[in-house]
């Protein structure tokens, strides 16, 4: 078998992928990013690895979240520090329910590009070609913005850098304090309509209250005042992820350079398609989509062209089914799982199987529905005796109404007053924090379910 090369996958099937008319430009666009410094490094990509395989045991837990698709016209310090601060609020809450590290993976810093259910729409007659992401098109319904421009892909390189420069800042400057943290987290418990996570909420001020009166403070625990954040994002442009795709002078292996995880969806995980065989020969941890036509076969090819060693932390396995239907399909991925002996970790993605079109004509996301179905993935792990590792959330900082439900109540009729994703339907801050209140009391019941077995 020959040694992998970063351009293999031009010789396989492609889809969701777009076709650009000037090959020259594409080549430039290509030749240049080419010589760019890569956006992450591997060695976080290797310690990001280490902390997925501790997830895979039950030994912390992964929270992964961020944009549906990141635009350029949205683009400021203030919505990625929204989004980073409540994930931090999230993390702080998951921690105390999980008693476990909470791996933090933001959907930022280059999640440009979009799967598409049809290569066109139609609008009052017009049909045009679908808008795939600022990444390769314009949101904008008109023949020019949707034509694929490869210029487009330097711009998201330079907004990726940005972004990651901040976090950066962010996770290691002293805005993660753990005290700071948690103080707007009770800004949220203080409303009268969350009132039911009061008290779980008081309990961990008082194990902070006990950990400062110990001496363990932010001045004398850089842990307390800092925290490890990775980025993650759809790899579906190959041409991109090529460019930025180096080899590690340390270990001479592959690294994808555009982030420190890359996941394959469900619409390309074609075990002999393109993005499969650019993922496989990366180092950084990958993660595999499984929706309902995921057949038991194809998950076998696809964990052993993806961890052909058998890697722990290698390969997180997120499951989107739709609240319901988690029982159909589940447990017979988690079998298949079992009986190759495999490690894996397991993610609830529990928005891409939940999107309806509400009454009032926006796409949207029931809160309950979203709920249903991470309780769903919780009951059927624990029923199997086998690890819930982690949750994947589309969401935001910002106070918008785009998912239905939750303690603040969007209603059908709210959603058109702040309704500003370029694709799909995100939890807003509030609904976003009250999940993690929800999720940490299914990973406190999961805790004591396997003390119970273990004594």
């Amino acid at each position: 078998m020959t040694e992998w090369q970063k351009s293999d996958w031009r010789n396989k099937p492609r889809i969701q992928m777009p076709e650009y008319l000037d090959e020259g430009k594409l080549s430039a666009v290509e030749a240049q990013l080419a010589q760019y410094p890569p956006l992450v490094f591997a060695g976080e990509a290797r310690t990001l690895k280490s902390q997925l395989a501790a997830a895979s045991r039950g030994e912390a837990f992964l929270l992964q979240g961020g944009d549906c698709a990141e635009s350029f016209g949205e683009f400021s310090a203030d919505l990625i520090r929204d989004t980073f601060k409540v994930m931090l609020q999230m993390a702080i809450v998951l921690t105390y329910g999980a008693k476990v590290p909470v791996v933090k993976v933001g959907r930022m810093a280059g999640q440009f590009a979009k799967p598409r259910s049809a290569p066109t729409e139609v609008k009052d007659g017009v049909e045009l070609p679908s808008y795939r992401g600022d990444i390769i098109n314009d949101l904008d319904f008109t023949p020019e913005a949707r034509i694929p421009n490869p210029d487009k892909m330097l711009h998201a390189y330079t907004q990726a850098s940005a972004t990651l420069n901040l976090l950066r800042a962010f996770s290691k400057g002293g805005f993660a304090d753990i005290h700071q943290v948690h103080a707007w987290t009770l800004g949220f418990t203080d409303r009268e309509e969350s009132e039911r996570y009061r008290a779980m909420a008081g309990r961990i001020s008082d194990a902070l209250d006990f950990m400062q009166a110990a001496g363990l403070t932010s001045e004398n625990n850089e842990e307390l005042a800092s925290v490890d954040f990775y980025t993650s994002h759809e790899a579906l442009l190959l041409e991109y992820e090529e460019a930025l795709t180096r080899v590690d002078s340390t270990s001479g292996k592959w690294l994808a350079g555009s982030g420190h995880m890359i996941w394959i969806g469900d619409r390309t995980r074609q075990p002999d398609g393109a993005h499969v065989e650019f993922c496989r020969g990366v180092q950084n941890p990958i993660g595999l989509k499984c929706g309902p036509s995921t057949t038991e076969e194809d998950l076998k090819v696809l964990m052993a062209k993806l961890n052909p060693e058998n890697e722990a932390g290698r390969l997180t396995l997120i499951a989107r089914f739709g609240a319901g239907s988690v029982g159909d399909h589940l447990p017979r991925l988690i079998r298949t799982v079992q009986a190759e002996g495999a490690n894996v970790v397991w993610s609830c993605d529990a928005m891409h199987g939940n999107t309806i079109k509400s009454a009032s004509g926006f796409k949207t996301r029931p809160f309950d529905s979203v709920l249903r179905e991470v309780q769903e993935f919780f009951a059927i792990h624990r029923a199997e005796g086998t690890v819930p590792g982690g949750v994947h959330f589309e969401m935001t900082g910002k106070d918008v109404t785009e998912c239905t439900g939750g303690v603040r109540a969007v209603t059908d009729e709210d959603l058109s007053s702040r309704y500003h994703t370029a694709c799909d339907p995100r939890l807003n801050a509030s609904q976003a924090l009250e999940l993690a209140f929800l999720v940490a009391e299914e990973l406190g019941q999961t805790a004591q379910t396997r003390h119970a077995a273990a004594v």
